[in-house]
This record gives C-alpha cells, sequence and structure tokens, in this order.
C-alpha cells in the first residue's frame, strides 16, 4: 500500500536511523525545540527576498508578531497572509521563514506570516482569533507597506491550513475582507474524527501517526466538545456558498489525505472554483523537507503559481 518516492524513503530511513525520542514524550517547549532543529536540517535553504519586516500588532490575546516578506520594491502588490503548521501547538516564523521567502518570490506577492498563539498555553479558539485578526489587519493596513487591500490571499499548512479555510469562512460570514484565493496544503479540516480512509490506512505514517495526532489535539481542545464547531473543523460547515477560489494540495501518504481530498469535494459541489492536487507517493509535511524530498519544489512551485495567477 505504501509506495514512497526515493526522496521520501530517504526521509523516513533518515528519522529511523536517528531513534529520536516520540513527540508524545516530550513537552510542548521540548517539541518546539526539537522541531525547530529538525527543520533546519530538512528545510531548503533560505533565498534572498528584496525585504523582510518584523512587526507587532495588538491581537485579541496581546501583541501579536508578524513577519512581512517583500519580493520587490514595487507598490501594490498582492498580498498573502500565510499560517504556519504544527499541530497548534509547534511551529514558529522561524520553521517556516524559508518556504514563505519562497513563496514570495515565486508568487509576486507580499506574503504576511502570522505566529499565533500556541496551545496548550493558549488553547481553542485562540489561534482562529488571531489569524482572523491578522486578516483584518493586513486588509486594513496593507497599502502601508506596499500592498494591494484588494488583491488579498490566505493561505497554511496542517494545522496552518485549518486556521487559513476557517479565516476565509470567517472573512465570508463578516461580509470582508474579501479574498482573491485560498491555498490550503495538507489542511486539517476535520477534528470530530470523522470516518476518513486514510486515517485509517495510515495510523503509523510518519510524521503524525495516530498517536501524535492525538497528542495535538489533546493540547489543542483539552477534550472539549467544541471538535464538531466549524471554527474547530472546517469540513463540518454547512455552507460552502460564497468561499474564494481554491487550492488543496495533499501528500497521498498522510492520515489527513481523504479529509483535504473532502474539503475541496465540498467545496467543489458548492461551486467554488477548485483545484486539487495530490503528490501520491510521499508524506504530511514534506514542503519542509526539500533537502531531502525533491517534490517538495515542485509543490511549492505549484502554490507560488496558483497564488501568482489567482492574485493577477
Amino acid at each position: 500500500m505504501y509506495e514512497p518516492d526515493a526522496g521520501t524513503q530517504k526521509m523516513l530511513d533518515w528519522v529511523a536511523a536517528a531513534d529520536a525520542p516520540p513527540m508524545i514524550e516530550m513537552t510542548p517547549d521540548e517539541a518546539r525545540a526539537f522541531q525547530a532543529a529538525g527543520t533546519v536540517k530538512t528545510n531548503l535553504d533560505p533565498e534572498p527576498v528584496h525585504a523582510i519586516e518584523d512587526r507587532t500588532i495588538e491581537g485579541p490575546g496581546g501583541a501579536l508578531d508578524l513577519r512581512i516578506y517583500r519580493p520587490s520594491d514595487q507598490t501594490g502588490l498582492p498580498v498573502c497572509v500565510y499560517l504556519h503548521g504544527g499541530g497548534f501547538v509547534i511551529g514558529s516564523l522561524d520553521t517556516h521563514d524559508p518556504l514563505c521567502r519562497r513563496l514570495a518570490n515565486r508568487s509576486g506577492a507580499i506574503v504576511v506570516s502570522v505566529d499565533y498563539r500556541l496551545a496548550p498555553e493558549h488553547r481553542y479558539p485562540a489561534g482562529v482569533e488571531d489569524s482572523s485578526a491578522a486578516l483584518d489587519w493586513v486588509a486594513a493596513n496593507a497599502a502601508a507597506f506596499g500592498g494591494d487591500p484588494t488583491r488579498l490571499a490566505v493561505s497554511g499548512d496542517s494545522a496552518g491550513g485549518n486556521l487559513a479555510a476557517v479565516a476565509a469562512h470567517r472573512a465570508v460570514d463578516a461580509g470582508g475582507p474579501a479574498l482573491r484565493c485560498q491555498a490550503l496544503i495538507y489542511p486539517v479540516t476535520d477534528h470530530g474524527r470523522g470516518d476518513h480512509e486514510t486515517r485509517r490506512a495510515m495510523g503509523e505514517i510518519f510524521p503524525i501517526p495516530t498517536p501524535v495526532m492525538e497528542w495535538f489535539h489533546e493540547h489543542y481542545f483539552g477534550h472539549a466538545d467544541s471538535v464538531f464547531e466549524p471554527d474547530a473543523s472546517p469540513l463540518r460547515r454547512e455552507n460552502m456558498s460564497g468561499l474564494p477560489p481554491t487550492l488543496v494540495l495533499t501528500a497521498g501518504l498522510d492520515p489527513l489525505c481523504s479529509e483535504g481530498k473532502a474539503y475541496a469535494d465540498r467545496l467543489e459541489a458548492a461551486g467554488v472554483a477548485v483545484r486539487y492536487t495530490q503528490y501520491d507517493r510521499t508524506i504530511h509535511g514534506f514542503m519542509q523537507m526539500g533537502r531531502i524530498i525533491p517534490c517538495a519544489q515542485d509543490a511549492i512551485d505549484e502554490v507560488g503559481d496558483y497564488l501568482a495567477g489567482a492574485l493577477a
């Protein structure tokens, strides 16, 4: 059943040889440090971009840090708000810095990466609230940093794909900001533990086997019933109409693959323009493993090109 490509098999062999302790035996802080050290070894090298600015805004829970990537000195550039992955517990502006640089350069858009609050210190819906607040701030202030507030997108990977989808839902419900598109990279779409084929079939697949997914889930929700709310599980939203054109990108050897496909299908059935791409023979998180998994660059280029086209 599992037929990883050569780069993915190399990654799996590398992880097995490292014999690292399981994440579920770590504290959140230990897991954050472990992931940060790992991504330094697996991420593609950071590309130069025209300018990077760190900025702090007032968020729902206090100071909210953003990192703004400008691909050129032009003004009136499109803007993409980016939400990093990490199971709502780990990940940071730094772990996703190489990816955001490459997306800015490839798309020609300003990328605004959001350092939303993490669980368990800040459980659901803190990350949701921060993501929507960041999108609102970008829409209101884009012109001040060279962006075009009429050409906005939202994107994210894994947990960030969940937050990006929810931010798009909330923007539609609130009557704005208007989004040209969303790009969701192997997103979490159903915390309600629905009957998804790849969750059943791939519960042992690195890097998110079932025990690790449960570890993230418990830290994010604390066993709350809110897992069924659309702000937690966007697949469970009743009305998908009115959402912007969407790219959903999944990995075939990923427990989250089926729910990503199910979300794309729901959008398409509601009349949303959808592009769905599945990288069949690789694993969750592969876009941050580009030093070992070559198709990571292909996927980054695909997301960047999609943003460029939708934001043109």
